[in-house]
């Protein structure tokens, strides 16, 4: 259900806007992607798992505020983030 270590810094490393950069909302967004991604996998197989719905409609709602801000802040970062995530079509 988690992301590994290994992946999570492969999706900074890719997403990242400097070296060291973790606190960018791209960055966040890609974290909060890959996450709910796992989740949604995992529910395939455990219908009746609430207990972790409500952490992916947490997490979904991050990402949701997370991308409204960027949107609000720089619009070409926006949208060259959910192409490269595959979000929106």
């Amino acid at each position: 259900m988690t992301i590994t270590a290994e992946k999570k810094q492969e999706v900074i490393k890719e997403h990242a806007q400097s070296d060291g950069d973790t606190g960018s909302p791209e960055v966040q967004v890609a974290i909060l992607t890959e996450r709910i991604r796992n989740l949604t996998d995992h529910f395939q197989k455990n219908h009746k798992d609430n207990h972790s719905r409500r952490g992916l409609l947490m997490m979904v709602n991050k990402r949701r505020s997370l991308l409204a801000y960027l949107k609000k802040v720089d619009v070409a970062r926006y949208n060259s983030l959910i192409q490269k995530l595959g979000l929106r079509k």
